[in-house]
């Protein structure tokens, strides 16, 4: 059994915002606060970055229309004896998908990390 950091992305949609930094901080503060909720601040949330299809150079991953913005989070979360990359992608969606229901979720990469048994 292995240890596993599963990167994850969220759409969330939030309404009545004018400004993309509302957006974002509306978004990013929401996911932690019901992540929270549930005792799962080992969670981490960030904004998103889509690249420029012209340039390739990264952007907040947010878009306006409407008064309403879809926001693209990051999550990332450690996931520990798990029996393999899809075991492990499997469990932090379940959980983060239990915190955060109805938000969209799609598993980005899936990372095998250092397990304590190999540092003794």
């Amino acid at each position: 059994m292995s240890n596993y950091l599963v990167a994850m992305e969220a759409a969330w949609l939030v309404r009545d915002v004018e400004e993309i930094d509302d957006a974002i901080g509306v978004a990013v503060s929401e996911a932690g606060r019901r992540l929270n909720e549930d005792d799962m601040d080992y969670v981490e949330v960030e904004v998103g970055s889509t690249p420029c299809p012209a340039c390739g150079e990264p952007f907040d991953s947010a878009f306006i229309a409407a008064e309403t913005a879809l926001v693209g989070l990051g999550l990332e979360m450690e996931v520990f004896n798990a029996d393999s990359e899809q075991h492990a992608a499997r469990i932090a969606k379940s959980e983060i998908g239990g915190a955060l229901r109805d938000v969209p979720l799609k598993v980005i990469e899936t990372f095998e990390t250092e397990s304590d048994d190999a540092e003794n």
